[in-house]
């Protein structure tokens, strides 16, 4: 499955219920009512991604899978757990050597653990920088709906309009008289 549809599936199960805490992320990470293992399609199916994608982080070592007697994987809730951190790493646009770097460091054992957190550091970092461009490209996109007579979001303040000028121009744009709104 995309990753888009995986980000929109976990916004949805979040709900609007006011910002993130840490029981959001605990409610998404719920794996209480889950039978004791797993079959890739039963996984691939909870977590909203192919089954392909499910072999490769096994391929790229993030993952390990026992394997019945037919040689069938078999998903354990420590792999699950794992499987759950890791999309929600995809999701938030950890690339996949840091991630295996993040794993490898996991596996190292507990003295690793000054050193994961400065993967992660890094990593909210990074989002909170992308966080940052995607407000400022959503701004510039709910001025330009203003603009043009259209309905902001509930969440725009007032953006206002500079008087006699469209001041939305990009810069390769030349600056234009603005139509009076009516």
């Amino acid at each position: 499955m995309a990753t888009d549809d995986l980000m929109t599936r976990a916004l949805e199960a979040l709900g609007d219920d006011g910002p993130l805490s840490v029981e959001a992320i605990h409610r998404l990470a719920d794996l209480v009512d889950l039978p004791e293992t797993m079959t890739i399609a039963e996984v691939a199916g909870l977590l909203d991604i192919s089954p392909h994608t499910l072999r490769y982080y096994e391929r790229a070592g993030l993952v390990e899978v026992a394997r019945d007697g037919n040689g069938h994987r078999v998903y354990d809730a420590e792999a699950v757990r794992r499987l759950v951190f890791l999309t929600r790493m995809r999701l938030s646009g950890m690339p996949m050597r840091d991630l295996q770097h993040y794993i490898s460091l996991v596996d190292a054992g507990g003295h690793t653990v000054p050193e994961r957190l400065d993967v992660l550091v890094e990593h909210r970092d990074t989002i909170r920088r992308r966080i940052r461009e995607l407000t400022l490209s959503l701004t510039a996109v709910e001025y330009k709906i203003a603009t043009y007579g259209g309905s902001t979001g509930p969440d725009v303040q007032d953006l206002g309009t500079t008087t006699g000028t469209d001041r939305t121009a990009l810069p390769d744009e030349p600056l234009r008289r603005a139509l009076p709104a009516e």
